[in-house]
């Protein structure tokens, strides 16, 4: 029995360090070449795996990318629970924005020129981008919960105004991605979230949530 247990351990260690070793891989690869020079060859020969184990977990190459970002994102932006919509919304748009820095930017602007072309890819991009939103959706819904208001527009052009910001500087590198346009961005927000409601006939449905 303690040797059947040693195996069982010793293989979910070795598949764990297989996945962050190709990780890492993807990540330096598309950092340091150009993406139509990175394949799931070059990207398993420089983690030291067999092409075959990387198929197992992921379809394509800009998969492996994507969830390399998505546990940069869920490393260094954690879900502010303070019991203050102002210091949560700050505090969450501040570390967004902390996190995107180079490489991370060259990445996110590969794929998503990549998510244009390619259906798969942009369905995983969805994916990808559904998940940051979802943490900031929380973080206002709670706020809703305790009665603070969420502005005209609620919960959606808020999320929307935030990332919009966000991918419209990353794409553009049209304006800091700073500590200090990170708050100003969100004291804007917690203004707008005071304003007076719109007439109804001036709200536009929104399909859905995501």
């Amino acid at each position: 029995m303690p040797r059947t247990a040693d195996r069982q351990h010793t293989g979910r260690q070795r598949n764990e360090e297989a996945r962050r070793a190709i990780l890492d891989a993807a990540v330096h690869q598309f950092a340091e070449r150009p993406a139509a020079e990175v394949t799931v060859a070059t990207i398993a020969a420089e983690a030291g795996v067999g092409r075959q184990t990387i198929y197992r977990w992921w379809p394509t190459k800009f998969a492996i990318l994507l969830e390399a970002m998505t546990e940069l994102g869920r490393a260094v932006v954690a879900v502010p629970d303070s019991g203050s919509l102002a210091a949560d919304l700050e505090a969450f748009v501040t570390a967004t924005f902390s996190a995107v820095k180079e490489p991370t930017i060259s990445l996110l602007r590969v794929v998503m020129g990549e998510a244009q072309r390619d259906p798969q890819v942009h369905r995983l991009m969805v994916e990808f981008t559904g998940r940051r939103r979802a943490v900031l959706r929380e973080v206002l819904e709670r706020a809703e919960a305790r009665g603070e208001p969420l502005g005209p527009g609620g919960a959606d052009l808020l999320v929307d105004q935030v990332f919009g910001v966000l991918w419209y500087r990353i794409l553009l590198g049209n304006g800091p991605l700073t500590p200090s346009a990170a708050r100003e961005l969100a004291e804007a927000l917690l203004a707008q979230t005071r304003a007076l409601p719109w007439p109804a006939s001036e709200r536009t449905p929104r399909p859905g949530k995501c």
